[in-house]
C-alpha cells in the first residue's frame, strides 16, 4: 500500500549522534515544518514523510507537520541500501546527509563536499573506498544533487564527474544556536575562568587543530588556554584522527547548551581547517557574537565574507599574530561582532528550506 506522501525523507540521521551534516538535515526540516505551519504557498499541498528504521519506531517525532514512519529491519548503511528503496517505492526520496540508496532512481541527494576524495588521509580506508564508489553513482542516479556552496559544486563536479548543471546550491545557517539555552556549569568547572581560544570539529587531520597549538607555542607567555570540542568515529576517520598536545583542553562531545556557552565566552573562535564544503562552526560562532579567525578557504570565505579574519592553514606564525591582535584589541573584537551579526542575518534556515524546495520542485508530483 502506498502512503499519501509525495516527498519521502531518508531519516537514517535521526538514529545517530548529530554531526554537522545531521545539523543541516534537522534544521532544514525544522524550517520546512514551519513553512507548512505558516501556510506558505511554496509548500501548499506538499505531503512530507520521514522514514526511519524499525528500531526507531518508538522515537518521538520532533516535527509537527512532517509524518514519521518506521520501515524495514536493521539500521545504518545496510538499511539505507536494502530497506529504504522498498519504503521509497513510488515516492521522490530526499537524502540530506551525503548518501543514499544506489538502486533508487527517483531521489535527490545532498552531497556536502568531496572530502573523502580530496583529503583521504583524514578517513578510514573503508570509508574512502565506499565514498569513491557511492558518490559518483549517486550523482548519476539522482534527479538532482544539492550542495552547500559554489565551491562544493565545483568540487563535486570535478571529483565525482557530476555535471555542474545538475547540482544546485543551498546555504547553511548558524541561527539555531540562538535558540539554545546556555549551560555554564560544565564549562566553568573545566575552564576555571581563564580566557580561551575555542576550536570545534572532529579530530580528523584536515581539521588541522595542531596549527592552533603551534601558533600558541610562538606566543611568549600566552594568556589564554586552547579548548577543542568534538570527537571522532574510528569507523569513519580510522587512523586519520589527530593527536593533540597535552596542554590543549579537549572536551570531546558537548551538549548544545555547553557549546553555546563556550562560543559566547571565548576570546575568539579559530577554524584552521584545510578543507571544507561550507564551514558551519564559524557561522555558528558569528551568530553568537564570537570573533572568528578562519582558514583562507574558498568555501569559508563564501560563507563568512568579511566578518572574520583569515589566515593560512599552513602558517602558524600568521595565526599567532592574529591571535595576539584579536585577544588584545577590544575595538577589533567589537567590529568583528558587528560584521558577524550583519553576515548571519543573511543566512537563515528558512532560506535554506525555501531554496531546497525550489530546487526539487520539478520532481514533486
Amino acid at each position: 500500500m502506498k502512503h499519501a506522501s509525495n516527498l519521502l525523507i531518508n531519516g537514517r540521521f535521526l538514529g545517530r549522534r548529530a554531526t554537522g551534516v545531521d545539523r543541516f538535515a534537522f534544521e532544514t526540516l525544522r524550517a520546512l515544518d514551519q513553512l507548512v505551519e505558516l501556510g506558505d504557498p511554496l509548500v501548499a499541498g506538499l505531503r512530507t514523510e520521514i522514514v526511519v528504521p524499525q528500531a526507531l519506531a518508538c522515537m518521538s517525532n520532533p516535527f509537527r507537520h512532517i509524518r514519521l514512519r518506521a520501515s524495514g529491519k536493521g539500521g545504518g548503511l545496510r538499511w539505507e541500501q536494502l530497506e529504504l528503496p522498498q519504503a521509497a517505492s513510488g515516492h521522490l526520496l530526499l537524502n540530506l546527509c551525503n548518501s543514499g540508496p544506489l538502486l533508487h532512481r527517483r531521489q535527490v541527494t545532498v552531497l556536502h563536499d568531496a572530502a573523502p576524495t580530496r583529503v583521504p588521509d583524514s578517513y578510514s580506508r573503508s570509508f574512502v573506498a565506499w565514498y569513491r564508489l557511492m558518490a559518483p553513482r549517486i550523482g548519476r542516479v539522482s534527479k538532482r544533487v544539492i550542495t552547500v556552496s559554489e565551491f562544493s559544486r565545483r568540487e563535486l563536479s570535478d571529483a565525482y564527474r557530476i555535471p555542474a548543471g545538475k547540482i544546485g546550491v543551498v546555504p547553511e545557517s548558524g541561527e539555531h544556536m540562538l535558540r539554545v539555552q546556555q549551560d555554564e556549569g560544565a564549562v566553568a568547572q573545566t575552564l576555571h575562568g581563564r580566557p580561551y581560544v575555542l576550536a570545534v570539529g572532529s579530530l580528523n587531520r584536515h581539521k588541522n587543530f595542531r596549527l592552533v597549538a603551534e601558533a600558541a607555542h610562538l606566543i611568549c607567555d600566552a594568556q589564554f588556554d586552547i579548548v577543542v570540542v568534538g570527537g571522532g568515529d574510528a569507523r569513519v576517520y580510522g587512523t586519520g584522527q589527530e593527536a593533540l598536545p597535552a596542554f590543549v583542553k579537549h572536551l570531546g562531545y558537548v551538549s548544545d547548551g555547553e557549546l553555546a556557552a563556550l562560543y559566547r565566552r571565548a576570546a575568539c573562535f579559530v577554524y584552521p581547517s584545510r578543507y571544507e564544503g561550507f564551514g558551519l562552526p564559524p557561522v555558528e560562532a558569528l551568530a553568537l557574537g564570537c570573533p572568528v579567525i578562519a582558514s583562507r578557504l574558498p568555501s569559508v570565505q563564501e560563507a563568512c565574507g568579511d566578518a572574520v579574519l583569515y589566515t593560512s592553514p599552513d602558517d602558524p606564525a600568521e595565526l599567532a599574530r592574529l591571535l595576539e591582535q584579536i585577544t588584545g584589541d577590544a575595538a577589533l573584537r567589537a567590529s568583528l561582532r558587528e560584521r558577524g551579526r550583519a553576515r548571519t542575518a543573511e543566512l537563515t534556515w528558512r532560506a535554506t528550506a525555501v531554496k531546497l524546495i525550489e530546487e526539487i520542485s520539478p520532481w514533486l508530483m
